[in-house]
This record gives C-alpha cells, structure tokens and sequence, in this order.
C-alpha cells in the first residue's frame, strides 16, 4: 500500500512522540461543511506526529486526511471502504510502510462491514524513538456485537506478536475500538482476561493520566450524539491510544492524555471526542535493575 508523500514542513521541536486519534464522522453525516473547518482547527493545531483517523474520506483521488491536518504527512489509507468511500487512514510525520492489513471478518455478522480493518505499520522516526509498530484498530461498532469485538482484537494482537518476533521495539495502538473499557475485548488488550487461549497487556493512556475519571469520548453531551442514530446513549470511552507492555511494563512513557474537541463546546466537528497521548522515553527504561 503506497504513502501518498506531502511538502515537508519543519517538524515541531519537543520531546514527546505525540499520537492522535478520532472518529471524524462521516462526511455524510450532520451538516459536513459546516464541521469541516471545525475538524481542521482541531486536528492541525495538534501538530501530532502520527495521526489515526477514521471515517474520513479514504477513496478517489481527494486527499481528505491532509486537508483536515495540514501538509508534511505521510499518508495511508485502509484499503477497505465503505460503498460511499468512508474508511480509515493513518498519517505520519515520518516514512511509513504498511506490513499488514487485517480485513476483521471474523464471523457472518462482520462479513458485510466492508471497511472494518486493521492496519500494521511500521513508523521510521528518528533517534530516540527509532522503527515502531503502528497499529489502527476499528473494529465493528455495533451493540451486541462484542463477540465480533473479541475475535477481532485477538486476530490484531496475534498478528502484531507474529510481526514483532524478538524485535525490541515500541507498538503502539490506537483507534475507534467502540467497546467500553470494561468490555471483554478491552480487557483483553490491557492484561486483565485472557481470550481464545492467548493474552496480552497494552497500558491506556487514558487510565494512567486520569485513573477512574470516564473520561467519555461518545457522549450525551455532545449535541452531534444526540441528534444522531444512537440518542439515548448514556455515554462511554470508546476511543483508545495504548503501547504494548512487556513482562515488565510498557516500553513508553505517558506524559498526557488528553480529548481532542471541548465536550461542552456548542458547536461540535464530530459525535466523537478524540484522543491525543504524548509519550516520553523513561529515564530508565523498564527492567532495568534496581538502582
């Protein structure tokens, strides 16, 4: 799968990978160009590094993921869309090159969902990052379907371990997950259950900066979910960015976690609030012996 190469820009100088995500609502959804400029104050003024966006525009030749995040990214699409070209993208400040796409139909349920999938890649960002592993999960959204949820989540951790073999380096997850943070599937990728005979840990950004705060990313407060399919929603965190632990704990550092969009802003870019972690290098990096 080519990246679509923008002008470079000078990158920001700071000292955190910083890693966005957010479910932008599709462009035939809730009043498009009046959300347009709305989304691109949003995500450009981030200057993220690495971006994972979905329900954009991911088909033809029109590049929507840099018209909402400014130029300087490299830039890959899903390959699976939906009929009317909605699908997902990940966009980085570094070369990318995708080593994997998981299509996630993983039952008769999921089958029609064409454009659910699961991208592998690989960032090549400078020291002291180096070569991570970027992984954009979306998995199916509906209620009732977290069987699906499970399966999918087990098919994406299981190919991440097959890529990653004995490779020392940063993964990082992120994406739309659509299922709480006490879902089975949820609680599979941060180590608490196991699923389908395997298990794994990611920490969650979120949970580390704010603990049991809810931290609701779709929710009754934001007007775009009240007027939409799901009205009577009570609200849930849905949206997650996470690095993937080791036997001893996660490779990176979180700095902050943060929503993207104010929750109680009148006018709204998405019925999504999304997600923006930076992450630091520890100054001793887990495993190490004690001092």
């Amino acid at each position: 799968m080519p990246a679509h190469q923008r002008p470079g820009q000078p990158r920001r100088q700071t000292t955190v990978l910083r890693i966005a995500t957010m479910n932008v609502l599709s462009p035939s959804h809730a009043h498009w160009p009046v959300r347009r400029p709305l989304l691109k104050e949003c995500l450009s003024r981030l200057e993220a590094d690495v971006y994972a966006l979905q329900e954009i525009d991911a088909a033809g030749t029109h590049d929507a993921a840099a018209e909402l995040i400014g130029p300087g990214y490299h830039i890959v699409r899903h390959t699976r869309t939906a009929p009317d070209g909605t699908g997902a993208v990940i966009a980085s400040r570094w070369p990318i090159v995708v080593l994997q796409e998981l299509d996630l139909d993983v039952s008769s349920r999921t089958s029609a969902d064409s454009w659910y999938s699961t991208v592998i890649a690989e960032i090549h960002a400078p020291a002291p990052w180096g070569t991570f592993l970027m992984v954009h999960h979306k998995p199916v959204w509906q209620l009732g379907y977290e069987r699906e949820r499970e399966l999918q989540a087990v098919a994406t951790a299981g190919a991440v371990e097959r890529l990653l073999d004995s490779a020392n380096r940063h993964v990082i997850i992120a994406g739309d997950f659509d299922a709480a943070p006490d879902s089975a599937s949820i609680r599979f990728w941060t180590g608490l259950q196991s699923l389908e005979g395997i298990s794994v840990a990611y920490q969650d950004s979120w949970t580390v900066k704010h603990q049991d705060e809810p931290g609701h990313t779709f929710s009754p407060h934001n007007i775009l979910v009240r007027n939409g399919d799901m009205p009577l929603d009570s609200g849930r965190r849905i949206d997650y960015i996470m690095n993937r632990c080791g036997i001893h704990g996660p490779s990176l550092a979180v700095a902050q976690c943060r929503r993207i969009a104010e929750p109680d802003a009148a006018r709204q870019p998405s019925d999504h609030y999304g997600l923006c972690t930076d992450y630091q290098i520890p100054a001793r990096p887990v495993g190490t012996p004690p001092i």
